[in-house]
């Protein structure tokens, strides 16, 4: 990764403390993103988008959470016109970085956004995924299941009130929502490990 880019971001994060949106995070995306390039990609754009997609990190119960991938999109444009990222690149960054949120919703309409959407959806399933679910669910003073209807079977779910429902309210529906044909696999692998995660949870 670059130095410049990424004491850049780490500047801007001054005082910021989110185990799931950190360095390590916007590392794995950028592993996640290398794996799902092709020759055809342009690093440039995806390497800048993915680097300060979550430059602006707003808690995940905030009432204006949907809108931290386009504030993050502004606030890049003038930290990578100091990097260097040539003028006629920005508006391809831009559009990767707000079309990567999933609550934004907004369709990624280049090859680089679809990869960084992907890239970013993939580090919320799996092993890692399921820490980092913990870990937002901690913070948030979440239960971690409802011990009289674990499974929401006589009840909505809620993943307001319990870790474990995130996985059906939201997880479990990523693999359908991956543009890459790389990106569903590994999605649909790591779902199949969440699955089978929290059987064992609930069985012990």
């Amino acid at each position: 990764m670059s130095c410049a880019y990424e004491a850049a971001l780490l500047k801007a994060w001054e005082g910021q403390n989110d185990s799931a949106h950190d360095i390590a995070h916007i590392r794995r995306v950028w592993d996640n993103c290398k794996a799902l390039s092709d020759a055809s990609t342009d690093t440039e754009v995806l390497y800048a988008a993915c680097i300060f997609h979550d430059l602006v990190n707003l808690p995940k119960d905030a009432p204006n959470r949907a809108e931290a991938s386009r504030l993050s999109a502004v606030a890049a444009a003038p930290l990578l016109a100091k990097l260097g990222l040539p003028d006629a690149k920005l508006p391809a960054v831009q559009h990767a970085i707000e079309a990567h949120s999933y609550s934004a919703g907004i369709p990624p309409e280049t090859p680089e956004a679809r990869i960084l959407q992907d890239a970013d959806r993939l580090d919320a399933l799996g092993a890692i995924g399921i820490a980092r679910m913990f870990a937002i669910c901690g913070a948030l003073g979440r239960q971690l299941y409802d011990p009289e209807d674990p499974l929401a079977e006589r009840r909505p779910l809620d993943d307001t009130l319990y870790a474990i429902d995130h996985f059906e309210t939201k997880l479990f529906r990523l693999p359908e929502t991956m543009n890459t044909a790389k990106g569903i696999a590994l999605a649909q692998e790591r779902c199949a490990y969440m699955r089978a995660f929290r059987d064992a949870l609930l069985a012990s």
